[in-house]
């Protein structure tokens, strides 16, 4: 720990230095000029500082005043030594953030009797500093547990209905990244954009609730069966809403509203422009587009080309525009994301793992 010393007469430096050795373990250091002293504060944080009142440069009370004007100097223990026994002076001092007084001449025993209990309440400040920053390393690593615990709770879910949804995890994956390829090229947050990477996997889960025979139909479904099928946005938000985590609310409102439409032709509400949530307008975006390019059990994939064509035909219909001109702004991306997240690959790694 460390004593700065300022005084403008060299002699009392001397003296309080040779007092200071009295008291074990601490470092002093001293400056005759308090300006100095004060550049030397910018980069090195005292425990104790003993202050002349009377100096023709700066006198004390100016010293503290700009000393407490420093990030996290406002408690650091600040001794005054005057001759000066006027009240108003040391009724000025106190407001200028001095924390004790001792008078002129020095009364050796009581000099160090002070400093030495400032400096315990200092070390006392120091540890209750370092419980508070190891309290929020805590917090931190406990937020952060129950952040993976969430995530964890994603990957189940998205896998539950991954094994009665004709989809497959590549699927989720690829649109997940296309949301977030859309949502940063909107501006959103670093923050936002993970969190609809990690909440769009979820937009279709309401499909466990949907039974086989329509779910699993090969053929186009009837207007009755559509209506039947319409439901998983609803279910899945009933499903996903009722856990307080961010994380699963954002994830409830998506599985709620991606299959709204611009127009309002949509379902469930038939909400229209942005009335929609923004993530409910981005995953609409990535899912049709990925939809479309995918083959599965009852049709085969369509081109780049024509899922293109059919986006841009929506835009201001099924799409937002703005949201439309964001997925196409760098589409080399897209393209990498697509041959990034290949149908056979992701499931010779889903079975590596079983």
């Amino acid at each position: 720990m460390r004593i700065l010393l300022i005084d403008d007469t060299e002699l009392n430096i001397t003296l309080l230095k040779h007092l200071i050795k009295k008291i074990p373990e601490y470092e002093s250091i001293a400056f005759t000029n308090p300006v100095k002293a004060l550049l030397w504060c910018r980069d090195n944080e005292p425990d104790l500082v003993i202050v002349d009142y009377a100096m023709p440069e700066m006198d004390g009370i100016q010293f503290t005043q700009q000393f407490r004007g420093f990030a996290n100097y406002e408690e650091i223990p600040v001794l005054m030594i005057t001759a000066n026994s006027d009240t108003s002076v040391r009724q000025k001092a106190l407001a200028s953030g001095v924390t004790d007084f001792l008078n002129k001449p020095l009364d050796n025993i009581e000099f160090i009797t002070r400093a030495r209990n400032m400096l315990a309440l200092r070390q006392s400040q120091k540890a209750l500093i370092d419980r508070a920053e190891w309290l929020d390393d805590e917090v931190r690593k406990a937020t952060a547990k129950i952040k993976e615990q969430e995530r964890e709770t994603i990957f189940c879910l998205a896998k539950a209905a991954e094994f009665r949804d004709p989809e497959t995890g590549a699927h989720i994956q690829r649109m997940a990244h296309y949301s977030k390829h859309i949502a940063h090229v909107l501006g959103l947050s670093l923050q936002e954009q993970q969190l609809l990477l990690e909440a769009a996997p979820m937009h279709d889960i309401g499909k466990v609730g949907i039974p086989d025979a329509i779910l699993l139909k090969p053929g186009r479904l009837t207007p009755e069966e559509f209506v039947i099928m319409k439901q998983h946005a609803m279910i899945g938000y009933e499903l996903l809403n009722a856990n307080n985590s961010p994380l699963l609310k954002t994830a409830a409102e998506i599985a709620l509203t991606h299959h709204e439409k611009y127009d309002g032709s949509g379902y469930p509400h038939g909400l229209s422009g942005e009335n929609i949530p923004l993530f409910g307008r981005i995953v609409a975006v990535a899912d049709v587009f990925d939809a479309l390019t995918s083959e599965r059990p009852y049709k085969k994939a369509w081109s780049i080309e024509d899922a293109c064509k059919l986006l841009r035909e929506g835009s201001g219909g099924h799409f937002d525009p703005v949201c439309v001109d964001a997925f196409f702004s760098d589409f080399n991306e897209i393209i990498t994301i697509k041959n990034t997240f290949l149908d056979e690959v992701i499931e010779a790694e889903n079975h590596a793992l079983h």
